[in-house]
């Protein structure tokens, strides 16, 4: 049972998750309320939440990278609580875990049913996804589960540029996005449980900024051939080497041999995208890495990639990144300096 005077925080690890999810979030969760006092002051300050790992069996195992868990509990002997996060659990963009996690997902329904508040980082909102809780919210992970979900979930509405999606909190499920966003996560649960004050006092200890900007800035466009219909696939051959030529998706759809209409349900029923979203997803895949790595200005970028108009470049730009092309190089240049100084 919850302490009587500690809210109750469960992980749920398996063998698929990172041991930066879990041990990060056990670690910065452990020390609400205990660490910034010892810092400040020198004297530790009282451990504010109970939290505990639980697996389905509870038997030590190795999670990715062969690093050891020690679980606290299995599913069965848990208990109640008043949060449980689905850590991570690494899944393949093209490997829906559909009857993997058998046992997990009956449980979290039933923590859920029970008044548990549910969260999950990354591919952990798949399990969410298979207990049907999601069905019908916006809910994120990692953006590049952004095909999987829209196939194999479409009653979700995946919101690919979250890296915390609060809109089901009412219904107490809230998701976070790609394998850090745990940070963001981290704080709100402590905000959430411990109050601001506490939240703030713990993202000053462990440097915790949050990614204000999204995922978006970060994701790259996943591009799965589509092998089955040969017309679309030729397209997506064509395109991929001449994605800056003029009125392109008009080309595509002569070379096609099939009419607008059918040729647009066709390739947005086999990509996921429109055709000109796909066309404008490459052109802004092409311009990150100019940008990320060259020297080029942003209007020659963007007249190199398709765009004559340079407000028409920035205008694409920002809406497929969240960044302006100049913000984009600043942030991805700085990284890539980092790396350099090494």
């Amino acid at each position: 049972m919850p302490s009587e005077d500690k809210p109750r925080i469960l992980l749920l690890a398996a063998p698929e998750t990172s041991a930066s999810v879990l041990y990060g979030l056990y670690d910065v969760l452990l020390s609400a309320g205990a660490v910034y006092t010892d810092l400040v002051t020198g004297t530790p300050g009282r451990e504010l939440l109970d939290l505990q790992i639980i697996s389905v069996d509870g038997k030590p195992f190795h999670c990715i990278g062969n690093i050891p868990v020690e679980p606290h509990g299995a599913l069965e002997t848990a208990g109640a609580a008043d949060a449980l996060v689905v850590c991570d659990m690494y899944t393949a963009i093209h490997d829906v875990p559909r009857g993997r996690y058998p046992r997990e997902v009956a449980w979290l329904r039933q923590m859920h049913g029970a008044g548990t508040f549910l969260s999950s980082v990354c591919s952990g909102s798949l399990l969410l996804a298979e207990t049907g809780l999601l069905d019908g919210k916006d809910a994120t992970a990692h953006w590049a589960y952004r095909d999987m979900f829209q196939r194999h979930y479409p009653r979700i509405r995946f919101r690919s540029e979250s890296i915390l999606c609060l809109a089901a909190e009412a219904d107490r499920i809230v998701t976070a996005g790609g394998v850090s966003a745990w940070h963001d996560l981290a704080v709100y649960l402590i905000a959430r449980f411990c109050g601001y004050k506490t939240a703030i006092e713990t993202a000053k200890v462990f440097l915790i900024s949050g990614h204000s900007e999204g995922q978006s800035p970060y994701s790259v466009m996943t591009r799965p051939m589509e092998s089955s219909d040969g017309p679309i696939s030729k397209s997506q051959l064509w395109i991929a080497e001449h994605y800056a030529t003029a009125k392109p998706v008009e080309h595509m759809v002569e070379r096609s041999g099939l009419n607008a209409r059918t040729f647009s349900r066709r390739f947005r029923s086999a990509t996921g995208f429109s055709p000109i979203e796909y066309v404008q997803a490459l052109r802004i895949e092409e311009a990150k890495q100019m940008l990320e790595t060259g020297a080029a200005s942003n209007d020659e970028i963007g007249a190199a990639i398709g765009y004559d108009d340079p407000a028409s470049f920035r205008r694409v730009f920002k809406r497929g990144t969240g960044l302006s092309p100049a913000a984009y190089r600043k942030k991805f240049q700085r990284i890539s300096q980092i790396a350099r100084a090494r």
